[in-house]
């Protein structure tokens, strides 16, 4: 019998929100005009929504104290957004931004303790989890609550197990549901959960904890060493770990959002990027699992601000100055395309991946770009979307019919 899948509900299309002025600093000396002008750039492009990012330690400065004004201006630039018809997803624990890490003084120096770990802390973090949560759900276009950005990449200074890194998630998930059941609540991990086998946070957990899947394609990890930034393994990534998640979760029909993709320097020339954002674009929005896509990031980084790798500085789909780029105008025009009408996927084969990333996540390094795994999606793919399979689902005719699967191809 042939799958027949069901039609697919509206993609969504957004960006992570980085202010022109100021980087992230800028909620020290918040402004809601700037903020304006920002978001004025972002509906102009016919974007839907942004993630924001609020300073985890300048609204908890200590344990006990979360600051009222913090709050306040958080929830400003969420009414700011509803003015020019953005929804929000308030990301909570900053936490990793851009190669820093914000952590607040109260689990630092003389207090160094982890944040996965430490009693104290883990209440400390759910008061401001629950905190802000309830406040941001008091309005109308916020739609997501995500943990924190990539939180994974915090573990190396905060000493953690596999598993209290999924109590640690499963914990804070429960506190932002009590607080506000209407959102969707979110877990977001960096890709070395998918790729590197001694990691402690898991791909199960991805799949598992929150409401709905994220992840975040960067093609400076590696990717873009194998074909450059047109090639075929390089444009196709974003596809790759929408399927990776689709394969790892038990429920065939969990939508994956793809919280993070942006065209870095110096894997993405700026001469190269138009043609990234659409073969990227192309390639992924053809998942079925696919729910939406967040472009990193908004705006330019001002070179002014010192010691950020240089990457940083350029992934804006606008300038400090507001000016628009190339790139920019193509990722536009696909968002037109695409909404214009999101075609019923047709049923595709599926390659069978012997590495289960739930159950054995120290396998993890098959799947990794560049192995012998990655190599045969990635050719098999030029002819089409290819979905992932694991072997234990792979004679599953319920579950492949329920994925638009009609085919299973054994790795060469």
């Amino acid at each position: 019998m042939t799958p027949q899948l069901p039609s697919p509900a509206p993609l969504r299309f957004g960006a992570n929100y980085v202010p022109s002025s100021g980087w992230f600093y800028s909620w020290l000396d918040y402004s809601s005009d700037a903020v304006r002008r920002d978001f004025a750039d972002l509906a102009e492009i016919g974007l839907d929504h942004v993630r924001v990012f609020p300073v985890w330690p300048w609204i908890q400065p200590n344990r006990t104290l979360i600051r009222q004004r913090g709050v306040d201006d958080l929830l400003d630039l969420i009414d700011v957004a509803a003015e020019f018809g953005l929804d929000v997803c308030v990301d909570l624990l900053q936490g990793h931004l851009s190669s820093f890490d914000f952590l607040p003084s109260w689990v630092l120096t003389w207090h160094r303790r982890s944040l996965f770990t430490d009693a104290a802390v883990r209440d400390g973090i759910a008061a401001y989890v629950d905190r802000l949560t309830r406040a941001v759900a008091t309005r109308g276009n916020v739609f997501a609550v995500t943990l924190g950005n990539e939180v994974d990449n915090l573990w190396p200074s905060n000493p953690t197990t596999p598993d209290a890194s999924t109590a640690w998630a499963a914990e804070l998930v429960e506190v932002v549901r009590a607080a506000a059941p209407r959102l969707l609540g979110l877990h977001s991990l960096y890709d070395a959960t998918w790729y590197a086998p001694d990691h402690p946070f898991r791909p199960g957990d991805a799949v598992d904890l929150g409401d709905l899947t994220t992840v975040h394609s960067w093609v400076f990890n590696g990717v873009s060493a194998i074909d450059g930034p047109l090639g075929p393994a390089t444009t196709s990534h974003a596809d790759y770990l929408v399927e990776l998640a689709a394969a790892t979760a038990t429920d065939p029909a969990r939508p994956v959002w793809l919280q993070e993709v942006g065209a870095p320097r110096p894997d993405v020339g700026e001469d190269d990027a138009p043609a990234f954002v659409r073969r990227t674009l192309q390639a992924v929005t053809a998942n079925p699992s696919l729910w939406g896509v967040t472009w990193w990031c908004s705006h330019d980084l001002d070179r002014g601000l010192a010691d950020f790798p240089d990457r940083e500085y350029d992934l804006g789909l606008f300038t400090v100055d507001h000016r628009i780029k190339p790139a920019t105008r193509e990722l536009a025009a696909v968002v037109r395309e695409t909404r214009a009408g999101r075609p019923v996927p047709a049923p595709r084969p599926a390659l069978v991946c012997d590495a289960d990333l739930r159950s054995r996540p120290e396998r993890r390094a098959e799947v990794a770009p560049g192995g012998a795994f990655h190599r045969e999606w990635v050719r098999l793919r030029e002819a089409g979307p290819v979905a992932i399979v694991t072997a234990a689902r792979a004679a599953d005719a319920a579950y492949l019919a329920a994925r638009g699967i009609d085919a299973v191809l054994a790795p060469a």
